[in-house]
């Protein structure tokens, strides 16, 4: 069975994975969350470090004083950092790169702080997720509570506003932030109308993997690896389209115009025991990604795990490949690499197993319970 556009699809730039292309602004980026240059790493002195340790204390970090009054870049820092990026979900490598950085500006804002609304660039944020939670527990489709506004965050926000009588502006200001907080007792608790709708789309889907179009991202080494699980894919019948830009972001936008049904990331990394990881944030996570991740965690494990290698962790995680995909997506961290790189064959066989378990059934709930990190 041929899959349209397969043979002769290719990447295509991209500024942005979100569905749409707002066109409603032109103001220039926040300089705040501009590209970090150079990581500021342990040691460093200066500016960035001080901008570091207020960007810390406001996101309930702070830092020791001897090192807060010197700008210094010392072992508390390193301390309150790598708390930060355990909170958030990110890579703990305790620097602070592109990523660590618009993280740190994204948690210091509060729903309320400023007026949101469709932008270019789109505004991110704690507060446009606080936004999309809230209007996804009351029923309006935001999107993946993400933390950034795009179409579907507008079109939610313009339906609420429409249902509680206010002005249709699509602009989260001071009266809209009011009614939400107004109706907050009657969503607490409740799923977000998108993972409802995602289960839904997932049960539509074909369980043949025959024709499937699926994304595989190497990150490093694991090239070898990616090769044989594409090998075996493709034999049984699925289009596959592999990745191995080193940018996570390039990779989740590249998936997307391919219009995947699903991504799986691989990358081998000096720990004790694997990992295997779905999208999640505070009070929400991906359906699909989480149930591909448990099947890929129950696979490593049968390839890996010994006395001597522990279970394969299955945790939320909001890197930025899981975050900017739109289909359901997993990051496996693979190690340790010592044991990894001898049973590449028994990986890529369980990894395929795991894919093709999920395509069959992509609802089927895990036997584990989610974990967040958040």
């Amino acid at each position: 069975m041929a899959c349209p556009r397969s043979a002769w699809w290719a990447p295509r730039a991209s500024p942005s994975c979100s569905r749409n292309w707002p066109t409603t602004s032109r103001r220039p980026r926040d300089p705040a969350v501009r590209p970090v240059s150079e990581p500021v790493r342990p040691d460093d002195r200066g500016a960035p470090v001080r901008d570091l340790h207020r960007r810390l204390l406001a996101v309930g970090h702070p830092v020791d004083a001897v090192e807060e009054s010197d700008g210094h870049f010392g072992p508390d820092t390193t301390r309150a950092l790598l708390a930060f990026q355990a909170e958030r979900g990110l890579d703990e490598h305790g620097t602070v790169d592109e990523t660590t950085q618009a993280a740190l500006v994204e948690a210091g804002v509060r729903l309320g702080d400023r007026h949101l609304y469709l932008h270019a660039p789109m505004f991110r944020g704690d507060d446009v997720a606080d936004l999309q939670l809230r209007l996804g527990s009351l029923g309006f489709d935001a999107g993946r509570i993400d933390g950034i506004f795009g179409p579907d965050t507008a079109g939610a926000l313009s339906d609420f506003q429409r249902n509680v009588g206010l002005a249709v502006d699509g602009i989260a200001g001071s009266e809209t932030v009011l009614g939400l907080r107004q109706l907050l007792g009657r969503a607490v608790g409740r799923t977000p109308v998108t993972q409802v709708r995602e289960l839904d789309r997932l049960r539509q889907r074909s369980p043949d993997l025959h024709g499937q179009r699926l994304a595989i991202g190497q990150f490093g080494n694991s090239g070898a690896l990616i090769s044989a699980l594409a090998r075996i894919l493709r034999a049984r019948g699925a289009h596959v389209l592999v990745l191995d830009h080193p940018d996570e972001t390039t990779q989740a936008t590249t998936a997307n115009d391919f219009e995947a049904a699903m991504y799986l990331g691989l990358r081998i990394e000096n720990h004790s025991h694997s990992q295997s990881n779905y999208f999640a944030t505070d009070g929400f996570l991906s359906e699909g990604g989480y149930r591909l991740a448990h099947h890929c965690a129950a696979g490593l494990d049968h390839a890996l795990r010994s006395a001597d290698v522990p279970a394969t962790g299955c945790v939320g995680r909001r890197v930025p490949v899981l975050r900017r995909t739109r289909m359901p997506a997993v990051l496996c961290t693979l190690a340790p690499p010592s044991v990894v790189v001898l049973a590449t064959a028994e990986i890529a066989d369980a990894l395929a197993t795991a894919i093709t378990r999920w395509v069959a059934d992509p609802t089927a709930e895990p036997d584990r319970p989610p974990i967040v990190e958040a």
